[in-house]
């Protein structure tokens, strides 16, 4: 029987729905309120992570390459944009005990 050129279903294709699902999944984010205050949280792999920040919670560094979350306010009186400025880095961590 002679060779098909023609790709077949479930090949490569079905890889990148794959990886795009995991990127999905890395980038999910939720809402958390604390203290009465609604948050967005928003897990950063450590592949993601490309930038040193100080951790809110304990002032310490968040290293590049470190799995981290970052927070932002979800119900903040100045509006989105403002709350999305605001955003923080935190360590996992310090964000669970804080």
């Amino acid at each position: 029987m002679p060779r098909s050129n023609r790709p077949r279903r479930g090949g490569r294709d079905n890889d990148r729905g794959e990886s795009d699902l995991s990127a999905l999944l890395n980038g999910w984010k939720r809402t958390e309120v604390r203290r009465g205050v609604t948050w967005w949280v928003q897990p950063v792999s450590s592949s993601q992570s490309q930038k040193e920040y100080v951790c809110p919670g304990c002032g310490r560094r968040v290293d590049a390459g470190t799995a981290h979350v970052v927070a932002w306010r979800a119900d903040g009186p100045l509006g989105d944009a403002a709350d999305l400025a605001a955003r923080r880095h935190w360590h996992s961590h310090c964000w669970r005990i804080g």
